[in-house]
């Protein structure tokens, strides 16, 4: 059985320009994912980054990591994840099993997570886990100018919510044939709740990295 870990770092960002190469306390935002892999070496075989990006070629390779060279067709401002992956498992001659995640803008997890979610996925013989967090926010839509609740009533305590939950980004593992039918997140795919401070941060734009750094520092 082989569990590798997929980064997926194009270039060109529009928002936040060239995000995955930003320095998070002296380590490229890539890095962070990179390192965070070989800190479980133990369960993960290898780890790939695929890229469009020389700079972020340069910076996967200088931190240990292997790249595929993603073709500029894959590369697009609406190209999905799925694209990625796929690409990576049918460039690679490997009997690869497993596919951990590690998407670079969610630089920040729990140390443990890997090891706690990947025993989860095995013990339960899942195709596919995925980590969530609650929300403890009211919802609601706007039609025709009126604010109609979605998720409370009016003047119900945040406390009293029915339990909703978000997909936080942290961490996803599939089975390598899910991803090349283009699935990452199965139907059966089990939902692993982490209520983490981390799980608040998805990097797309200035404010998001000043908070990721702000996180950093205070949780080292």
């Amino acid at each position: 059985m082989k569990t590798i870990v997929i980064i997926p770092a194009r270039g060109g960002s529009k928002r936040l320009p060239e995000k995955n190469t930003r320095l998070l306390d002296n380590i490229p935002l890539l890095a962070h994912s990179i390192l965070y892999a070989q800190q479980n070496s133990e369960i993960i075989d290898e780890i790939y980054v695929s890229t469009d990006d020389e700079q972020i070629k340069k910076i996967a390779l200088k931190y240990g990591a292997k790249v595929i060279d993603r073709p500029e067709s894959l590369s697009g401002d609406l190209e999905p994840t799925i694209t990625a992956l796929k690409h990576v498992l049918e460039s690679i001659d490997k009997n690869v099993e497993n596919v951990v995640l590690l998407q670079p803008t969610n630089p920040l997890r729990p140390e443990n997570l890997l090891k706690e979610g990947l025993s989860l996925y095995l013990e339960g013989k899942y195709d596919s886990l995925f980590t969530v967090s609650r929300n403890h926010q009211k919802f609601g839509r706007i039609n025709n100018g009126k604010f109609i609740p979605f998720n409370y009533e009016i003047g119900q305590r945040s406390q009293d919510l029915e339990p909703l939950f978000f997909e936080n980004g942290l961490l996803y593992i599939t089975k390598s044939e899910k991803i090349l039918n283009d699935i990452i997140i199965s139907k059966d795919a089990f939902p692993f709740e982490i209520n983490h401070t981390f799980a608040s941060v998805d990097i797309d734009t200035q404010e998001d990295f000043d908070y990721a750094e702000y996180l950093y520092k205070n949780n080292k």
